[in-house]
């Protein structure tokens, strides 16, 4: 496989996996691998790909002779993917501050910046962009732990999770919170205060879990 169709796949697997989170692509709707290479620009090879790669994610069904869907979404998952977030998480974020590098750190400061946007408050109409913001900074906790298991591991519960939030996300009243928590939780890292660190992840993710219950 060439470089050329292996970055096209990766494109292709990350716009379908977003459609997929957001429900812009809704549980049970039909895969169809034409409309794919049309919407998204590409050709059939790395659309298929993306396909395999997604259902090997359990994020769409395969079913021999009836055709590919949208995998469907089950609120009562979210305690126990909870469950074990709570457990991984802080340990990630305990990793991330002691062994963050100067590319992290850049990253971190980045998100620091765009955190700030929101803190003033008013997050009714950027819930879908507050959403987007708390999986760059999920993502750069995984990957500062550089630990490529746990990485892997905690991306796809984070996935599988994303569905679940959508569902209820114009529910959710304490958005703000998120924010402030966010910031603690990079800023701990940042600081290599690796026990605030993973106390902050907790209480975020215990929180949050505890919020999308009530919502859902």
């Amino acid at each position: 496989m060439t470089t050329a169709t292996e970055s096209l796949a990766d494109q292709a697997y990350r716009r379908v996996r977003r459609m997929i989170c957001t429900a812009e692509l809704e549980p049970g709707a039909v895969i169809s691998e034409a409309e794919l290479c049309e919407q998204l620009g590409v050709g059939r090879t790395p659309v298929r790909e993306a396909v395999r790669a997604l259902a090997a994610e359990h994020l769409i069904d395969v079913y021999p002779r009836r055709g590919m869907f949208v995998a469907g979404v089950d609120p009562r998952d979210l305690r126990s993917i909870s469950e074990v977030r709570e457990q991984l998480e802080p340990f990630a974020a305990r990793l991330a501050a002691t062994r963050r590098d100067e590319d992290d750190l850049a990253e971190i400061d980045d998100l620091l910046g765009n955190l700030a946007a929101f803190e003033s408050g008013g997050l009714e109409e950027h819930r879908a962009a507050l959403m987007e913001l708390d999986e760059r900074i999920h993502h750069v906790v995984y990957r500062a732990s550089h630990n490529s298991y746990l990485a892997h591991d905690l991306d796809s519960y984070y996935t599988h999770a994303l569905r679940i939030w959508f569902l209820g996300l114009t529910k959710v009243t304490h958005l703000h919170q998120a924010v402030l928590e966010h910031r603690e939780i990079l800023q701990a890292i940042r600081d290599g205060d690796a026990e605030r660190a993973a106390t902050v992840m907790s209480k975020h993710i215990e929180g949050f879990e505890a919020e999308m219950r009530l919502a859902l």
